[in-house]
């Protein structure tokens, strides 16, 4: 309320919803400079029961009648941009633009599409091999997700992942990974070849689902797989995100004897220490 006008309406929309209507605004960028003091106001730290905490927010803006002269038409569009903010890293503002629609529009498809993909056997694993440079050998396999889409042909993890992990899916998609793997790397060994190691990223949403390790014991006795021969490849990021759980967490998976690697280590910010600090193999 300290950020607009008396003329302006700030009202609360639900949970932690809030729509804000700028009356009588001459010109459309000046929703943007009240839109950016929200986000400083909301910035500012809050000390509650001696912590300081931070708040962030993502604002979507509509402009009237541009956008949408209904005002469920003008909530959508604001919605929508509000996720495109979200998405373009939180603690945004964006205006709304018909391009947006079509997006969110396409991802709406591809989140339905997501969920008849994992009942429909529409997803697979590719397996790149990893060599010894010396011998020539194939010492392991890293398995790679892909989805068959029915009429877009053979799909990678950067075209639906980001929107598997925001919807949810990815905890299924994440076990029929797993399962598919080990379920595979079972199948080279007893059909003769030497054992592998095969590897699976994992995401952050699957390490923190509370299933996670339960499940990953009920694949590895019903596949037969040795806990030894799976390795779970997992980024910099993963670990931050919660450092104490994380670190519990991996003791866990060590103590099932599993194997763990750090994936693109120095691509981004990388620390020695955390190699030291959690049990990476």
């Amino acid at each position: 309320q300290e950020c607009v006008r008396r003329s302006d309406t700030v009202s609360r929309q639900g949970g932690d919803e809030f729509v804000i209507v700028l009356s009588e605004v001459a010109h459309s960028q000046d929703a943007g400079v009240s839109a950016q003091k929200m986000l400083q106001a909301l910035s500012e730290p809050h000390t509650i029961d001696e912590h300081e905490l931070r708040v962030t927010g993502s604002i979507g803006i509509v402009v009237y009648p541009e956008d949408g002269v209904e005002a469920d038409v003008l909530l959508q569009h604001a919605d929508v941009a509000m996720y495109h903010a979200k998405e373009q890293g939180r603690n945004k503002y964006r205006f709304f633009e018909p391009a947006l629609n079509s997006r969110a529009l396409e991802r709406q498809a591809l989140e339905a599409g997501l969920r008849r993909a994992i009942q429909g056997r529409e997803l697979l694993l590719h397996y790149q091999p990893k060599m010894n440079l010396e011998s020539g050998a194939i010492i392991g396999a890293e398995a790679f997700l892909r989805w068959r889409h029915p009429e877009r042909g053979l799909m990678r993890p950067a075209q639906f992942v980001s929107i598997a992990e925001s919807s949810g899916c990815i905890i299924p998609i994440g076990q029929w990974v797993l399962r598919e793997a080990c379920r595979q790397a079972r199948q080279w060994h007893s059909g003769g070849l030497p054992p592998i190691r095969v590897a699976i990223n994992v995401s952050a949403p699957e390490l923190r689902d509370k299933n996670f390790i339960p499940n990953l014991r009920d694949i590895l006795q019903e596949t037969g797989l040795p806990a030894s021969d799976l390795e779970l490849e997992l980024t910099e990021t993963v670990l931050m995100q919660d450092p104490e759980f994380t670190a519990t967490l991996l003791r866990s998976l060590k103590d099932l004897d599993v194997q763990l690697a750090l994936d693109d280590f120095g691509t981004g910010y990388s620390s020695l220490s955390h190699l030291k600090r959690f049990p990476i193999d």
